[in-house]
């Protein structure tokens, strides 16, 4: 291991959606402030990279998935993973970023020391080499679930000979052409996933256990390429994301205060989509819209595929995994040369990086969301955990922001530290705000950080009121402790009482 250090200001860890939000707030909103950008693997993009199964795209709009400093120009708002790669290496190039990138480089653990108010962070290289640098501030853009491992529901897949395939590992050479396959799973990837192949494959069949609430829409948005045309591009943009943002936020309350009315609306567009004969079963699951993320279908593909006879849903519970396919508990068989097992993924907490304080591990499950930027009595760490009912990047967007302003104010007041401060004694009444019934959601609660009832100790689930409070409220609160760094004898005092 290399013992000399190399010290910025802030550490950006993930290069993707989150990594690169960060990096382009700081380089305009805090231009003297020394960053890099800690990415894992060999380019930038984060899951868009990562992820190279057929079909995939965005589940949700790019005026509100893209940044609110850089327009969406592309005339599809409903964008392929390649588009949202272009549209990252375009801000990554014009904004000079890409020379704080440091790529194929995974951070392992990070330290905070209190006597120097630093991160101590062990890195690793692709060579195995690890290497140590220190950052006043660390920034977590590190996603939100487990690269290297994805969910396992325990399958055997006994006498089956074909190919199984997870999407989050899609080999580059898989041929489907011809081919008869079933994908497991109802969720966003599933949904993308059968339309694709479907163009190729003999046929298509998607295998769920429980449906999931589907909503169709165009992939391009009609009021968003108007706009652009009679106005200027960025002023066009402002108007398309604040109406998508609004778009949003009525169809989620609307869906908690009157969830028979969206299933209404729900089962007359995939009617119009599928002719009055469809059957309603496989599309009504045992909750109601909202309850989980509703799955977009893009220009009906999924639906045309089906009225097609090139794909298929069918709902039931897996027996075995037979030669030649799959034997369901009522006795069917689904014929299969590949099964791809879209089961879900594996949640991560902060990039699975081994976090402490002076060497005493943190266990973020023990502390509370601050602003749902930061933890409490953590010093000098922000996350991105984007919205669960709205586009990632509108959280992404917010935080970088605010830590942005927290620089700043930590640089005019001299201090070294900042730390949202909770009392042991809180009294703080915990919230569940991962009350989805996802099983991506339900399997990682217990690893989760707290919420609570009342704000800022919590991960807030209304963008528009997180915006307005991020933006309005002083950085200096009464919570927000801002402080230079400790003198030995205060450290030595304050361990003291500790150990009391």
């Amino acid at each position: 291991m290399r013992s000399q250090a190399t010290d910025y200001d802030v550490l950006i860890v993930g290069a993707g959606i989150s990594g690169i939000g960060m990096a382009a707030h700081l380089t305009s909103k805090v231009p003297d402030c020394s960053y890099a950008v800690a990415e894992r693997r060999a380019d930038l993009g984060g899951t868009w990279d990562l992820f190279r199964y057929p079909g995939v795209r965005s589940d949700s709009d790019m005026h509100t998935l893209g940044f609110e400093f850089e327009p969406w120009k592309h005339e599809k708002s409903i964008a392929d993973g390649e588009a949202i790669l272009e549209y990252l290496e375009r801000i990554v190039d014009e904004r000079d970023i890409r020379r704080h990138i440091r790529f194929s480089h995974k951070v392992i653990a990070a330290d905070w020391r209190e006597a120097d108010a630093r991160w101590h962070v062990t890195l690793e290289n692709a060579e195995g080499e690890r290497k140590l640098l220190t950052a006043r501030f660390l920034y977590l853009g590190s996603g939100y679930y487990d690269y290297d491992e994805a969910y396992d529901p325990g399958f055997d897949f006994g006498a089956f000979e074909g190919q199984v395939v997870h999407p989050q590992f899609w080999p580059d050479d898989l041929d489907y052409a011809g081919k008869q396959v079933v994908v497991i799973g109802s969720g966003a990837t599933a949904v993308t996933i059968v339309p694709s192949m479907a163009d190729k494959a003999a046929k298509v069949t998607m295998l769920q256990r429980t449906p999931t609430w589907m909503f169709g829409r165009p992939a391009k948005d009609k009021i968003a390429n108007f706009l652009r045309k009679i106005l200027p591009e960025e002023l066009a943009y402002r108007i398309t994301r604040w109406k998508n943002v609004k778009m949003q936020d009525f169809t989620f309350k609307r869906a908690r205060t009157k969830p028979d009315k969206i299933k209404e609306a729900l089962y007359k567009h995939i009617e119009n989509a599928l002719g009055p004969d469809y059957d309603r079963a496989a599309f009504t699951p045992p909750y109601d819209p909202w309850d989980q993320r509703l799955c977009l279908v893009p220009d009906d593909d999924l639906f045309e595929a089906i009225r097609q006879g090139r794909a298929d849903i069918k709902t039931g519970h897996i027996a075995a995994f037979e030669k030649g396919g799959v034997r369901l508990k009522d006795g069917g068989f689904l014929p299969a040369d590949i099964v791809v097992t879209a089961t879900g993924l594996k949640l991560a907490v902060a990039g699975k990086i081994a976090v402490s304080m002076e060497g005493r591990p943190v266990d973020f499950s023990e502390h509370f969301y601050y602003k749902g930027c930061m933890f409490s009595n953590i010093p000098n760490l922000a996350v991105v955990f984007g919205y669960l009912n709205a586009s990632w990047t509108l959280r992404a967007d917010l935080n970088s922001d605010y830590v942005c302003r927290v620089l700043r104010e930590m640089k005019r007041r001299g201090a070294d530290i900042a730390v949202p401060v909770l009392a042991e004694d809180h009294g703080l009444e915990e919230d569940d705000i991962f009350d989805f019934s996802s099983g991506y959601i339900q399997r990682a609660k217990h690893i989760m950080p707290k919420s609570a009832m009342r704000y800022p100790w919590r991960l807030n689930q209304e963008y528009v009121v997180d915006r307005k409070r991020l933006r309005a409220d002083p950085v200096d609160d009464g919570i927000l402790e801002l402080r230079p760094a400790s003198r030995a004898e205060e450290r030595e005092d304050r361990q003291r009482q500790a150990a009391l």
